[in-house]
């Protein structure tokens, strides 16, 4: 971090502790212009490609305003890093109608409706795997427990459908004929392809690997850094904060 931040390097790659990187990253290097509180993009594959949830766990106590930087973050680093045209941001709520949610949310709601990003409204649990989405906005506490909640689910199926493919000749006979299948199935949620998650907000780059990061995985990270830093996302992000100061200001 004190390289990044005395200029001698661009990125750092961490697949340590979550809350360490951040601590350090946030009180090392600070936060942009225009950014209150830093947050951890996590990408999700589904059925469209990958949604990132912005935030995966940076900041468990936010403010609305947090939540409408994160939406503006996350569309940034899908538009310029990820080259989504016209990246697609949803709200984490417990209903798709406008007024269903908590009090905190409702106002989220309102910040990210009257902003410039491409928002569809509040999404639900299954739109996070069945819907075209690029940016999920949620505080660190909603969007930590999803994360985690969906890597547990992840490893559940795939442990219950290796141990019913072994109860008779017939399933093991059908899972070697579907061998490729399976393998493509796990290669779209295998968390080594994308590397790591990206601390958005920061000046400097930070990207957050997984604690048992594959020497893969490191390198993806590092390849995601790379490609931050070439595509100057801080930059835009700060471009993209300052059209909304008025919405974001606390």
């Amino acid at each position: 971090m004190d390289l990044v931040k005395k200029g001698y390097c661009d990125a750092v790659v961490s697949a340590g502790n979550t809350g360490a990187a951040v601590a350090a990253a946030t009180v090392k290097l600070r936060t942009l212009e225009g950014v209150s509180k830093a947050g951890i993009a996590s990408p999700l594959p589904n059925e469209y490609g990958t949604c990132n949830i912005v935030d995966a766990g940076a900041n468990v106590d936010a403010k609305p305003g947090h939540l409408l930087g994160y939406g503006i973050m996350g569309a940034a680093y899908s538009k310029y890093v990820l080259k989504k045209e016209h990246p697609i941001a949803g709200l984490m709520s417990v209903g798709e109608e406008d007024s269903k949610g908590t009090d905190f949310t409702r106002e989220v709601f309102a910040l990210l409706k009257e902003s410039h990003l491409n928002f569809r409204g509040n999404i639900e649990g299954h739109d996070l795997f069945e819907t075209e989405l690029d940016v999920v906005v949620c505080d660190g506490f909603v969007g930590n427990v999803i994360l985690k909640s969906c890597e547990a689910t992840a490893k559940a199926v795939s442990k219950w459908l290796k141990t019913e493919i072994k109860r008779s000749p017939v399933s093991i006979c059908g899972a070697v004929l579907a061998k490729k299948a399976f393998a493509a199935a796990k290669e779209r949620g295998n968390y080594e392809s994308y590397g790591g998650s990206p601390l958005l907000g920061v000046r400097g780059v930070c990207i957050i690997g997984h604690g048992s990061s594959s020497p893969r995985a490191i390198k993806n990270a590092i390849r995601m850094a790379a490609q931050s830093v070439k595509h100057e996302l801080n930059p835009h992000i700060e471009e993209e904060m300052a059209r909304c100061s008025t919405l974001t200001a606390e």
